[in-house]
């Protein structure tokens, strides 16, 4: 069966849940990526792309012509969609959607199955679309399996779904963990001095930039790396010091390298409606890298992860000193480890991948039997 997903995130942007899900969904069946519509120059077309990694799963880029009406615009993407599906022969489909903003121009299809991976509150992002949590709404009722990106993002939706399901932030830890052993520091990595304190990941209205400026003014000795782009706010507001190091956005594969010469990685999040339902995938990806992690007080940060004693937790920058201290005194890393390396034994994509796909079968035969009875009343 062929899965069609309609996506916010751009496969190309940065390398996170969609890509990790889908890109094992495309071992075993087609995958086609329908990304957020394009206004571009005089012409309504698509485009599709192969995935330079994965022969199963294409990138399909839609573009309405800046001289299409508004009331038009629906009209013409969902054609497109129907041009789209007749040239791949698509005909047994399911529909995975990550933005509900997608029904405005995919609620004409007739999938075997609908899916709704709930991956963030993203009406509570800057930006966000007035319609959006109307929209969603009408994704609850027409979907016939749920997923939510965290337990707190779960247990904030569980009452609006039937068949909902949390699956937090997973890892590759192989990848990960190659940043335990001691290689090279990557070029513009290689002059930081240390301690350095390192994050990956999206830089936008949830960084904690005030609690960035003043931990650079306390401690000007200490160096704070930032990988990852800039989006949804001016770069001008970001603190600028000598000890404050941007180094732009990194691929995947090079995380690992950046991660290896950092002393502690951090997770600076502002605490606000942003932020209050993350799962961070990084927290996962840190601990399999061997390095210590501070986090202000994000909720699926904190449960699991700090009440197991994997992360420390501060809220401010006098809170952030003391932990770091206690980092850089602590003499039992060893045991640390061991105790990171239990809690990840049985967190994988692969393990997430195959009991989506189990719930996936069970909802498809369900929908099946549903038919199959409703065709015999029928007859």
């Amino acid at each position: 069966m062929d899965l069609i997903c309609f996506s916010h995130i751009r496969w190309n942007f940065v390398y996170q849940r969609p890509q990790h899900l889908l890109s094992r969904f495309a071992l075993y069946n087609r995958v086609f990526v329908i990304e957020e519509p394009v206004t571009k120059g005089d012409t309504d077309f698509y485009e599709i792309e192969k995935d330079s990694g994965n022969h199963n799963l294409w990138i399909v880029n839609l573009y309405i012509s800046e001289n299409t009406p508004q009331v038009k615009r629906d009209i013409t993407l969902k054609a497109l969609i129907d041009s789209f599906i007749y040239s791949k022969e698509i005909k047994n489909y399911m529909l995975w959607y990550y933005t509900p903003m997608a029904l405005h121009y995919s609620d004409h299809l007739n999938p075997s199955l609908i899916i709704y991976d709930c991956m963030d509150e993203l009406s509570a992002f800057k930006f966000a679309p007035p319609e959006l949590k109307k929209l969603e709404a009408r994704l609850f009722e027409s979907a016939d399996l749920v997923f939510t990106g965290g337990y707190s993002l779960y247990q904030a939706k569980k009452h609006l779904h039937h068949n909902i399901h949390p699956f937090p932030s997973s890892i590759d830890k192989a990848h990960f963990q190659s940043a335990r052993l001691c290689g090279k520091d990557p070029s513009d990595q290689f002059n930081i001095p240390h301690p350095r304190f390192g994050f990956y990941g999206v830089i936008d209205e949830r960084f904690h930039v005030s609690l960035i400026n003043e931990l650079s003014l306390l401690r000007p000795d200490w160096h704070f790396i930032f990988i990852g782009p800039v989006i949804k706010i001016d770069p001008a507001l970001l603190p600028v010091r000598e000890n404050i190091h941007y180094l732009g956005s990194k691929n995947y594969k090079e995380l690992p390298a950046y991660l290896s010469g950092w002393d502690v990685a951090i997770l600076p999040f502002e605490l606000n409606e942003s932020t209050r339902y993350i799962s961070p995938t990084k927290t996962p990806e840190y601990l399999a890298g061997g390095k210590p992690v501070i986090s202000t007080s994000i909720t699926d940060v904190v449960s699991p992860y700090a009440d197991l004693g994997l992360v420390h937790i501060a809220d401010t920058a006098e809170e952030f000193i003391i932990e770091a201290e206690k980092i850089f005194k602590g003499n039992n890393k060893s045991e640390w480890e061991k105790k990171v390396d239990k809690y990840l034994l049985n967190i994988s994509w692969n393990k997430t991948w195959h009991d989506m796909t189990e719930l996936i079968e069970e909802a498809l035969e369900k929908r099946l039997k549903v038919k199959t009875k409703k065709e015999v009343i029928y007859v």
